[in-house]
């Protein structure tokens, strides 16, 4: 099911009603409008992305209070090389900043940093400040805050699909005989929940290339709030959307009332 907002409503599931057992496991979010927002106000593009950090900081404070295990932030697409070079190298300039700034209180708070994405392209000093932030954090287990940087979805697919590929030959098995668990486990979030709230801001109606093979049964939401005006009550209003949804699976309305279902989310089949 897909929900769209022109703005935050009221809410209809308060947030201090929110059951631990109704909220999502995982939830992804697009953080789409920092540069409208800051044009709006007679700013350059690149004063919106850095007023967002706010906005990643009550997210994931959100997230870790909530008890919501996994959060994934797409911060830079595999397509937003397009973009105007200064803009971009503000983008890498203001990765390595949160970084230096923000890993140690995540550390502090039990949140794990998880850089999902080719971060092959990155500069030297770039990657090493994320195998350092991820050393740092990877014994945490209150939150998993996964950064997609350079990530594209089908990217994702193709990567997992050659791992699988190389799995079979290595087994002497036959590829025509690779299954979705067989590609679902070389995913870049394999380790963790399955994505049940997508989650875009900014307007648009689309994914844009983001999670496309995790999102199969994720509930999407959509809202005209842009990213730096994204706060604890906007989403709490997302995740109320989400609490008041019927998730089937293929399954009909009648099974899941009855009961009758014994997986919740029978995705993939295992091996």
């Amino acid at each position: 099911m897909i929900t769209r907002v022109d703005s935050v409503r009221p809410m209809t599931v308060e947030q201090n009603t929110l059951a631990s057992d109704q909220m999502p496991r995982h939830v992804a979010i697009i953080m789409d409008g920092n540069g409208r927002w800051a044009q709006q106000r007679g700013k350059p593009r690149v004063w919106g992305h850095k007023n967002g950090v706010e906005s990643v900081r009550r997210a994931v404070s959100f997230c870790r209070q909530k008890g919501i295990a996994s959060l994934t932030l797409f911060a830079f697409s595999s397509e937003n090389w397009r973009r105007p070079e200064g803009e971009v190298s503000t983008l890498m300039e203001l990765f390595i900043l949160v970084l230096n700034n923000e890993v140690k209180k995540l550390n502090r708070n039990d949140v794990r940093l998880k850089v999902v994405g080719d971060t092959s392209r990155f500069s030297d000093k770039l990657q090493a400040k994320i195998q350092k932030a991820e050393e740092l954090t990877k014994n945490n287990t209150a939150l998993v805050l996964n950064i997609a940087a350079n990530y594209g979805g089908r990217w994702d697919i193709a990567q997992a699909a050659r791992k699988a590929a190389q799995d079979s030959i290595d087994n002497n098995e036959c590829v025509d005989n690779i299954s979705e668990a067989a590609i679902d486990k070389h995913m870049c979030l394999a380790d963790q929940p399955p994505l049940d709230l997508l989650i875009r801001t900014g307007g648009d109606f689309r994914i844009s290339n983001f999670l496309i093979w995790q999102a199969a049964y994720a509930e999407l939401y959509f809202t005209d709030v842009l990213w730096p005006d994204f706060d604890e009550t906007a989403f709490t209003e997302a995740v109320g959307a989400f609490v008041e949804r019927e998730r089937r699976f293929g399954f009909t309305g009648e099974q899941i009332k009855n009961q009758t279902v014994t997986s919740p989310c029978p995705i993939i089949e295992q091996e």
